[in-house]
């Protein structure tokens, strides 16, 4: 499958009548006047069964006047077509360009007539063109309203967050059905708020809601609605999520729920709204479980206490904690409290539908990731991709700064991939851990969370360092040297978590093999029985959880009962 000009695609697969989404991507964003240190920042979550977790690198080109660039579509590698090519391209990283530009999106499928059979730019090769052409968001916007009007937009519904060092935006695209072109709104999210979106429509009353100077969209916003019969009333009450892409209990409970996760987390229980008001976070929750979809979750809001870089990586492994939806509780979650749901994700039992929840933490992540645009450093150091693989919630970030002139053996493309496995890939690592995490959720994730928190950490205590040090090489006008400080420290770094995670993978198996829990000494190596260092102590055999022994009585009890006085 060509992945040159790709985005991963995240497809959300819902039925009316119940949840039922095999795949799904969330992104929260946050702007300067919000997070800690002044940075902008975008998380994303890159969600299906049939990703494979690498990283995407592509130098900067310079092109021949008249050159073209071949378009072809990421979901499955067809030929689209092809538009003209730029001079110059940027370098990307992943998700984001050597200009600290970051794009990332969700997929909302939206109307149904609407994407282009003739259009050649999908939403992948829209993000990655566009992000080896903008310099800033408001370039980014120009660029994409521009190849979707000339060439057509062929995909489904989708939202992007695009972010710079100074500026975060929401923007949302659908196109045009039979017609070249595309209908669009981009929101800037005001300085000192965040926002997030996970595979619903999130723009709602674009003239009311938001300030003028916030907002842009395509001249057709309207009129294309209403000549479509979507939409009857006056401009000013015009909702594009509504007229496009109409809510529903799916839409809701396995979408827009994730986003209110976020807003709890962040907003520390409450929602600080635009208006200047506050309102508990559970005042939304009627909407987030969908049972009141006329109760829209506002956009944005501003945050409990500043976002750093870890508090965000930390909402990327949420499963609803502490929510009615946690995912740890029911029976579900079995002896060892998995909060996690094997697909599909709804059920029929005695003629009544049932849902599994759909958390921002899941277990079919390809990679996800936390781009950070930092104003107050030249471009050369400014921009960094907190990257990691596989499942948030038994993987760790690590930082690859976006002028790299490489990227890590265990990220690179073409390592692997889901039908062939590779020992020297972070992506089938860290799918080894979690799959044996699973298995004793409440024993093994926290020794493993223990493991990502404490690369992280380190990794953010780091930075700065490396930061200064790049700085001070650029300013002696060793640029070259500049780069290579920061490849070598993004690769080493990468190389070092990988090697930490085999390591890991070899403990785990060890120490709870068959259901056992070996006995430890105070450094971490294991008990033997005071004879012979190859034969280990009695291990530990836990009494199961009560919750779980009244689930078995509760099911088999009259079999498995001991007979009184017995």
């Amino acid at each position: 499958m060509r992945k040159a000009y790709a985005a991963l695609l995240c497809i959300t697969v819902l039925s009316f009548s119940v949840v039922s989404v095999s795949d799904a991507c969330t992104n929260v964003l946050i702007t300067k006047g919000a997070s800690a240190d002044g940075s902008t920042m975008v998380s994303y979550a890159a969600d299906s069964h049939t990703m494979y977790g690498e990283l995407y690198f592509h130098p900067a080109g310079i092109f021949p006047k008249g050159s073209m660039l071949d378009i072809y579509e990421w979901d499955s590698g067809k030929y689209m077509g092809q538009i003209e090519q730029v001079p110059r391209t940027f370098q990307t990283v992943g998700n984001m360009n050597d200009h600290q530009v970051a794009f990332t999106e969700t997929t909302f499928g939206g109307r149904e007539e609407l994407p282009n059979k003739n259009g050649i730019m999908d939403y992948g090769s829209l993000i990655f063109v566009t992000l080896q052409r903008a310099a800033t968001a408001r370039d980014a916007i120009s660029i994409m309203a521009g190849l979707v009007k000339k060439y057509g937009y062929a995909s489904e519904g989708e939202s992007f967050s695009i972010s710079d060092p100074n500026e975060v935006w929401i923007v949302e695209i659908l196109g045009k059905g039979e017609e070249l072109g595309a209908v669009w709104a981009a929101v800037r999210i005001p300085d000192g708020y965040i926002s997030g979106h996970a595979n619903q429509c999130r723009i709602n009353k674009i003239f009311k809601e938001y300030p003028k100077e916030d907002v842009l969209y395509s001249p057709d916003i309207v009129s294309f609605a209403r000549k479509m019969g979507w939409y009857s009333g006056k401009d000013e009450d015009f909702s594009f999520c509504d007229a496009y892409c109409p809510v529903d209990f799916s839409t809701i409970r396995a979408c827009d729920a994730r986003v209110w996760s976020a807003f709890n987390i962040l907003g520390g229980g409450t929602f600080n709204l635009a208006d200047g008001t506050s309102v508990p976070a559970d005042t939304y929750l009627d909407y987030a479980m969908g049972y009141n979809p006329a109760h829209k979750l506002p956009l944005y809001i501003r945050p409990d206490k500043k976002v750093t870089v870890k508090a965000l990586a930390n909402v990327m492994r949420d499963h609803f904690e502490g929510t009615p939806m946690d995912m740890t509780t029911d029976i579900g979650a079995g002896e060892h409290k998995r909060p996690y749901r094997w697909r599909p994700m709804a059920f029929e039992l005695d003629g009544k539908k049932y849902v599994c929840e759909r958390a921002i933490c899941t277990q079919q992540t390809g990679y996800w990731m936390v781009g950070q645009c930092r104003s107050w450093l030249p471009d050369e150091v400014g921009g960094i991709l907190w990257f990691g693989v596989d499942d948030a919630g038994t993987s760790c970030l690590t930082p690859i700064y976006t002028n790299v002139t490489r990227v890590p053996e265990c990220f690179r493309e073409g390592n692997g991939s889901l039908i062939e496995y590779s020992p020297t890939s972070a992506f089938w690592e860290f799918n080894r851990v979690a799959q044996f995490a699973y298995l004793f959720y409440d024993r093994v994730a926290p020794e493993v969370r223990a493991h990502a928190d404490k690369h992280e950490n380190g990794c953010i205590a780091e930075v700065s360092g490396i930061d200064s040090n790049a700085v001070a090489l650029l300013g002696k006008g060793k640029k070259k040297e500049a780069l290579a400080c920061l490849t070598d420290y993004s690769v080493n770094t990468a190389q070092s978590m990988f090697k930490e995670w085999q390591s890991l993978d070899i403990y785990l198996l060890m120490k709870y093999k068959d259901g056992n829990i070996l006995r430890q000494n105070a450094d971490g190596s294991f008990k033997d029985n005071g004879y012979s260092k190859r034969i280990p102590i009695m291990p530990m055999q836990p009494q199961h959880p009560e919750h779980w022994r009244r689930a078995i009585v509760n099911s088999n009890g009259s079999i498995l009962k001991v007979p009184d006085g017995r």
